[in-house]
């Protein structure tokens, strides 16, 4: 599986972006969840992800690997080039245990580099000490 360009949006109304982007991209969400959803594309290979927010925004931004290992990689990669990083090993968010990097850029947009360990049901997901401030430092979530 190649490497996917991930999008995070804060939207006001989900059920709202849910059609929108139904109709723009052809296809249903790949997951949906209560103030939660995600489209995976494979042509581009995106996966944009929806949470309800009470203002709409750019979360942040990722690259989706295959592996923790890649993800080690990236973040050693990264520190090697001087750049501030924040790991995340094991974490619960947006309905997946992920391990992650998140770095952010001169203008402060929130980048993470990382891999789904697997899907959680949404009662594990909440119970998770991470839900609603998971993803990044700044408490977004993908």
């Amino acid at each position: 599986m190649p490497n996917t360009f991930h999008l995070s949006l804060d939207v006001p109304d989900l059920d709202e972006a849910v059609r929108f982007y139904r109709e723009l991209f052809g296809t249903d969400p790949a997951k949906l969840e209560p103030g939660y959803a995600k489209f995976e594309l494979t042509d581009p290979d995106v996966a944009l992800a929806l949470q309800e927010a009470a203002r709409p925004a750019l979360s942040h931004l990722g690259i989706r690997v295959e592996t923790t290992e890649e993800v080690e990689q990236s973040s050693a990669r990264l520190r090697d080039e001087g750049l501030i990083t924040f790991d995340e090993r094991e974490t619960t968010c947006c309905y997946a245990r992920q391990d992650k990097v998140w770095v952010s850029d001169p203008a402060g947009n929130k980048w993470e580099i990382y891999t789904v360990l697997e899907d959680v049901e949404p009662a594990e997901s909440a119970a998770s000490s991470n839900e609603g401030a998971c993803c990044d430092p700044a408490g977004a979530c993908c």
